[in-house]
């Protein structure tokens, strides 16, 4: 880039972080990385706590109250791990910001919870019916996050002591979100300046990006994030930020990076009688799937089939149902030209996974390898939706369904066409749909020649590398993706 160019660039970028800051008042944030990094030196938060918090110690002139801030903290997000054990020993209450997992006892008819990160186990744990009360529908099965109260009390024979969450805040800023206001507020913006709005939620600079072509590729990473069911796979090198995105951006996505998966971990638990991580979350996305250990990986495989069919699995006489997404994430070597070295991408995936029946029932292919390294330059400062809005906006449009009666008046397809096919290619484009072009409520209100540029095209395209590559592993299978056109109205 030429100097002047950068000049433009930049002013293009302020120009658009006042225009986000004009249409979305409330829902703002200033991103400053190196203010924010040092104020949460030492403390391993996500970014929808970080801007809860920041916006909870906001000034009237968009500065944060720092001291305020940070004595906040002190209270409620130990430095030791040790310190709240200590504390609760010596009879204190104690009150924390934290992620807990909530197990039902239904054997002993109490709700139990555990804080992993503390040491606390579930067996430990107990939440009381007048705090399950208090919030009918919060405290269920499932990974939360909130501000909680714990206290040391007897049990009830008076033999052993327990955990008690005696108070409970649930971690949700926003109690709704208005999708009416989205669908008004997106007229206003072009498609390349919503494009990088939507960068700058993900906490990205668009200027750090070459391409439209790269930037979209990016933002694919978020379908799984609006479109239920939706099941995706990226290999990329190291360094593109999948870890970031999948862990960072919403608390109702579960990442998984190493360790061991079982199928009682993801489906269902018949010990425990408790349902895994795929009954409560919007997606699950396994990163650096080549380090994960699937332990009995033909049941898992076995479940998985039917899962990512029909959104169903039985598990012994249990049937499992969900509408959370799966991403597969994998580290993949590139060449000198920043090309896959092996043609056969799927080779790279564990082998359990590697089986063209299972991998079929996947809707798209991420091609990591177009996304630019991870670097200073493409962390955004300035105004942006924070990301706890943000992640809101993106659940609240998984209910949305006014897309997919859209798409079914626009688009014909084969009439041979593979029924995979057609739900995948159906799936994605409203995925894209939903995150591009939310203000297209009526089919009169949507640009043919956008809509097949920016979410039909795209979804044929990555659908057709699923299609090429299970053809590789199992030559059976129909390398030639059904035509799709749009019905001339």
């Amino acid at each position: 880039m030429t100097c002047s160019e950068i000049c433009n660039s930049g002013n293009m970028q302020t120009s658009l972080s006042n225009k986000i800051r004009e249409y979305f008042p409330a829902m703002v944030i200033y991103k400053d990385p190196i203010s924010t990094n040092s104020l949460f030196a030492g403390r391993n938060l996500p970014s929808f706590v970080k801007d809860f918090l920041l916006k909870r110690y906001i000034n009237t002139d968009g500065s944060i109250d720092s001291e305020r801030l940070v004595s906040f903290l002190n209270m409620v997000l130990p430095k030791q791990h040790t310190e709240v054990k200590d504390k609760l020993g010596t009879g204190k209450e104690t009150v924390l910001l934290c992620r807990f997992q909530i197990y039902i006892d239904l054997v002993r008819g109490m709700r139990r919870f555990g804080i992993p990160d503390l040491g606390i186990k579930t067996n430990e744990g107990i939440i009381p019916e007048y705090v399950y009360s208090k919030y009918p529908g919060e405290l269920v099965d499932g990974e939360k996050w909130g501000i909680i109260k714990l206290s040391i009390l007897p049990d009830d024979d008076g033999k052993k002591n327990h955990v008690e969450m005696v108070d409970y805040k649930p971690f949700k800023p926003y109690k709704s979100v208005d999708i009416e206001y989205l669908h008004n507020v997106r007229s206003s913006f072009t498609t390349q300046e919503w494009i990088d709005t939507l960068l700058s939620a993900m906490e990205y600079d668009a200027d750090g990006f070459e391409t439209e072509t790269q930037k979209l590729e990016f933002l694919t990473r978020l379908l799984i994030f609006v479109e239920p069911r939706l099941n995706a796979i990226e290999l990329a090198p190291k360094g593109t930020g999948k870890s970031f995105v999948f862990g960072n951006l919403s608390k109702y996505g579960w990442l998984v990076s190493g360790g061991k998966v079982t199928r009682a971990k993801l489906f269902y638990d018949k010990t425990r009688q408790q349902n895994g991580i795929m009954k409560n979350h919007d997606f699950v996305a396994f990163d650096e799937i080549q380090t994960i250990i699937f332990q009995e990986p033909s049941e898992i495989q076995a479940a998985l089939k039917s899962y990512l069919e029909s959104g169903k699995a039985s598990i012994d006489n249990n049937e499992f149902s969900s509408e959370c997404g799966l991403m597969i994430m994998g580290n993949i070597p590139l060449n000198s030209e920043k090309q896959p070295i092996n043609y056969r991408y799927f080779d790279i995936l564990p082998q359990s996974f590697r089986e063209s029946a299972l991998l079929d029932r996947f809707h798209c292919f991420i091609e990591g390898w177009h996304l630019p390294r991870i670097n200073e330059g493409i962390i955004y400062k300035g105004w942006t939706l924070n990301v706890e809005y943000f992640s809101e906006l993106l659940h609240e449009l998984r209910t949305q369904n006014v897309y997919d009666l859209i798409y079914d008046n626009l688009v014909s397809k084969d009439k041979c066409a593979d029924t995979r096919d057609v739900k995948a290619v159906k799936k994605v484009t409203v995925g894209y749909m939903k995150l591009l072009f939310p203000h297209w409520t009526k089919i009169e209100q949507v640009n043919i020649t956008q809509f097949n540029q920016y979410c039909l095209q795209p979804a044929i395209r990555s659908r057709g590398i699923i299609k090429e590559q299970c053809h590789f592993i199992d030559p059976e299978f129909n390398s030639e993706m059904p035509k799709f056109w749009i019905r001339q109205n």
